[in-house]
């Protein structure tokens, strides 16, 4: 059932009407519901399961602005400040500290990368220093990284997504939102084309707008409104230690692995490359838009063939307002973790980190996270149905930015200024085809 979470109790009471709907009880969606209750907005936050049931929690946990593409770093800017007062703002630990996070480089291909985000962190004035190798080895004394250099964000750091996102859900209930979990969206209803209620399965809540924050499952619900969101599924795997005294005090991302220290004194840990894209009938449909990134990160992604390809068959594609769903029938997606890849991983730590030689795993997790074919998220109105903003595809990006993300997503759906420029983050950047509703 993936890593356990702070529990949020869902309220038992549906309303009637609201001024905007929320669908998706992940980072974002708790993030946007957040913002617009503090506004006083009359806020619904609707969850087919639990509150981070999906990937909010399975995350690696890190918050970080560097090493981003370039659109997303003015969200991961905006981020960094509103985590650094959320703990005050909500009245809740989110397990936020600002702990550095480092990324090394091994071989030509890294070495590039690092040059890159040095340039992006002194174009966003983001502090960045580069580190030599008697750099890192002060910094982490007996390592054996085996890395010819390595770059440090001292001010980024790292969270805790089981309580952090719940967290989130009860900052926004305090603030006056509805919180509904077990609890699926089946569909929306209009007048003159334009969002008035989402139908739930225990009923409607008439809304002036909606925001649809659904992660992995974004793509399905919106092609049943006839909008085709160009979105596939990658499958991620992911172990903690119990605690590990004398550790790396920074994230660390290295060729091989991703580390950070937990609150706990653990760490979370998982493989970086070859993340293996799930091969659905849906890939199959996206293939030629998916193309020219698959080819130009050939050495991070692999393909899988698991149940999913089977799900993706069976699983209806069009159901009616009254009908049961395929949320209704899944309310969380639980993948079982990669235990291959995770023990990999474990390995090149213990390698690169004596320390770890002697650490346990307390617990692993599989996740499943919903990527565009740039990597970078959709956050845009709707085009083809007025009052629906769509929130989704954060290819693994979307735990540290979810706040400024969400918070982009509410501005939008409520009107007036936003916090960042929304155009990076626009659908039709795939094609018009995207933005128009099918006919029906």
């Amino acid at each position: 059932m993936g890593p356990r979470t702070d529990h949020v109790e869902g309220d038992t009471a549906l309303p009637a009407e609201v001024d905007l709907v929320v669908i998706g009880g992940g980072v974002i969606g708790c993030s946007a519901a957040l913002w617009a209750a503090e506004r006083g907005h009359r806020v619904a936050l609707v969850e087919k399961g639990r509150i981070a049931g999906e990937q909010s929690s399975r995350n690696w946990g890190w918050v970080r602005r560097m090493g981003r593409d370039p659109a997303e770093y003015p969200l991961g800017i905006a981020s960094l400040s509103i985590w650094d007062g959320l703990r005050d703002r909500i009245g809740a630990e989110t397990g936020f500290r600002r702990t550095g996070v480092v990324y090394t480089a091994a071989t030509d291909r890294e070495m590039a990368w690092l040059d890159r985000i040095e340039g992006d962190a002194e174009r966003f004035q983001l502090g960045a220093r580069r580190l030599s190798r008697a750099d890192l080895d002060a910094r982490f004394p007996g390592h054996r990284l085996g890395v010819r250099a390595g770059i440090l964000t001292e001010d980024d750091g790292r969270a805790e997504p089981t309580r952090a996102v719940p967290a989130l859900a009860e900052g926004a209930r305090r603030a006056g939102a509805a919180i509904l979990t077990n609890c699926a969206v089946r569909g929306i209803e209009t007048s003159a084309g334009r969002v008035t209620a989402v139908i739930t399965e225990l009923g409607r809540i008439g809304c002036e707008a909606a925001i649809l924050a659904g992660g992995a499952w974004s793509r399905l619900f919106a092609g049943n409104l006839g909008i085709d969101l160009p979105q596939l599924r990658v499958r991620g795997s992911v172990l903690r230690t119990d605690p590990v005294e004398g550790g790396p005090p920074h994230a660390v991302g290295t060729g091989r692995f991703g580390l950070r220290p937990r609150l706990d004194g653990g760490y979370t840990i998982a493989k970086r490359g070859r993340s293996p894209v799930q091969v659905t009938p849906d890939a199959f449909r996206l293939f030629r838009q998916f193309l020219p990134g698959l080819a130009r990160n050939s050495g991070e992604l692999s393909l899988t063939l698991d149940r999913s390809a089977w799900d993706g068959m069976v699983t209806p594609r069009r159901w009616a307002d009254d009908a049961e769903t395929p949320f209704e029938r899944c309310r969380v997606l639980d993948p079982e973790p990669q235990r291959g890849m995770l023990d990999r991983a474990l390995r090149d730590v213990r390698q690169a980190f004596p320390v770890f030689e002697r650490a346990t795993v307390a617990e692993r997790w599989g996740g499943i996270i919903d990527v565009t074919p740039d990597g970078v998220p959709i956050i845009d109105r709707a085009e083809a149905l007025p009052g629906l903003v769509i929130a989704t595809g954060f290819s693994g990006h979307g735990f540290g930015i979810g706040p400024a993300a969400g918070q982009l997503a509410a501005e939008l759906a409520v009107g007036g200024e936003t916090l960042v420029d929304p155009a990076p983050f626009r659908l039709d950047r795939f094609g018009a085809g995207h933005t128009r509703r099918a006919a029906a």
